[in-house]
């Protein structure tokens, strides 16, 4: 089994970026507890970061056409506007899982409190920092096995 995990734009900083709200823990503490999860949970994980909507589709192309098992996707800023995103994942079939640090809906600004791809995504898992994607990832290997 394998899952693709798209992180967006500004997710490579992580521990520096606001860490009031993301807490202080880095990028590669995030992609190394994602991989240990990984094997105990006997799946493969491909994990990329970019900060272009263009290679976020480009990716969830590519899980399609290799005929991965599903995606866990953190579109950050892009999930609240992006409906080359929603376009993108409605087009593939595959699950797509969201997953967010924070609690979108709990934050101040307005704008975060929507999101676009939430009605494509296969279920969405937010708020609870790391755990989010290792709840993400948890659920996605039993479902896609």
């Amino acid at each position: 089994m394998t899952i693709l995990i798209i992180n967006g734009p500004s997710l490579n900083l992580l521990g520096e970026r606001e860490p009031e709200i993301y807490g202080s823990k880095t990028y590669t503490d995030l992609t190394t507890s994602l991989e240990q999860l990984a094997d105990k949970l006997g799946v493969k994980v491909i994990i990329h970061q970019t900060n272009y909507e263009g290679m976020i589709i480009d990716l969830l192309q590519l899980a399609h056409r290799e005929k991965y098992h599903g995606v866990l996707l953190n579109a950050g800023a892009f999930t609240h506007y992006s409906y080359a995103l929603y376009d993108a994942i409605k087009a593939i079939s595959i699950p797509v899982i969201e997953v967010h640090l924070t609690a979108p809906m709990e934050r101040q600004e307005s704008f975060r409190k929507t999101s676009v791809i939430q009605a494509v995504c296969k279920a969405t898992f937010s708020g609870q920092g790391f755990d989010s994607y290792r709840q993400a990832l948890t659920y996605l290997s039993g479902v896609s096995s």
